[in-house]
């Protein structure tokens, strides 16, 4: 199978990357590397198997020869980078799920398309499920990533039904895990990294709010089912585990015997409360659900941060 991944040196691309390598596919990767990183690549980027291209996908892509599949995971995720970069983080969720479908279309080639949770918004339903259709502020603090996401599903389902491309749509929630980058703000690596260094980890809001992680094996699982399943419609992967930011912290902390403490600062606007997928779809359909739990994943992800010297 030859399969094309954007965003393929983020942290959840260059996994999947390596999975499908390890599969023995050919991969060709798409990054311009606004947010993905040399070192993501580093386990595989001379694989006999494995190109990759520095490439902007808002751009026209070309790639020679046939393609089987086309994954569009290329997006700035983090709020860290979503926030810098507004306009790159709609425009890749706009433009360049039009040019990766383009081409899926013209090499008559199956698409996945790497949605969020954050469809959901601040969530009214809890836990989420498919047919929720979210609560979300369209010109809030993280409207350009939710609607860069929201228009994504919204494009790809009209390829799929204009022009009989055959679709899958990846709501991921929460995923965690080696190789995420030190600076992106999210939770886990944050904390993490406060705690070896024994620095106070900050918590927004009261630390009530919740959310559930799903390890990374456990995601790119999820995705290969997804791929060899004839669903076209969004599924929700994620881990149904639900915990609050302040356990999530103490969590941590005691994994590291770390001496920091704990801090709280205003919650930022739009933050969800809630956050936790309700995965019967994918169970009954898929035949799958996440095996590895918190406290396992956590500790590995910190071996990753000690081995990389943050």
């Amino acid at each position: 199978m030859r399969v094309l991944i954007t965003g393929g040196a983020g942290f959840i691309g260059s996994h999947l990357c390596e999975f499908l390598l390890k599969e023995g596919h050919e991969v060709i990767c798409l990054d311009n590397m606004t947010s993905g990183t040399n070192s993501n690549l580093e386990d595989f980027f001379y694989h006999e198997n494995f190109t990759f291209h520095e490439h902007d996908v808002t751009k026209y892509i070309h790639i020679h020869g046939e393609l089987d599949w086309v994954l569009h995971l290329a997006s700035l995720a983090s709020p860290v980078f979503y926030q810098d970069y507004p306009i790159k983080t709609l425009k890749v969720g706009a433009l360049g799920t039009h040019k990766t479908l383009g081409l899926a279309k013209a090499k008559n080639a199956k698409y996945l398309f790497a949605s969020t949770s954050e469809v959901y918004g601040d969530p009214e339903v809890h836990p989420q499920p498919e047919d929720y259709w979210g609560n979300v502020n369209p010109v809030g603090a993280r409207s350009c990533y939710d609607e860069s996401k929201r228009y994504g599903e919204a494009i790809t389902m009209a390829y799929h039904n204009k022009h009989d491309i055959d679709t899958r749509i990846a709501r991921i929630f929460n995923t965690y895990g080696p190789r995420m980058r030190p600076d992106d703000g999210r939770v886990i690596p944050t904390f993490i990294i406060q705690a070896l260094n024994n620095e106070d980890l900050t918590i927004y809001g009261d630390g009530t709010q919740t959310r559930s992680f799903c390890y990374i094996d456990d995601l790119i699982k999820g995705i290969w089912k997804l791929m060899n399943t004839q669903i076209n419609e969004p599924i929700n992967l994620g881990n149904p585990d639900e915990i609050s930011i302040k356990e999530l912290a103490e969590k941590i902390i005691d994994l590291t015997d770390s001496e920091s403490g704990k801090t709280y600062e205003p919650l930022p606007e739009d933050d969800p409360e809630k956050r936790k997928p309700d995965i019967a779809k994918a169970e009954k359909q898929l035949e799958w659900e996440p095996k590895i739990g918190l406290r396992e994943g956590l500790k590995s992800t910190i071996d990753y941060f000690e081995r990389v010297k943050v």
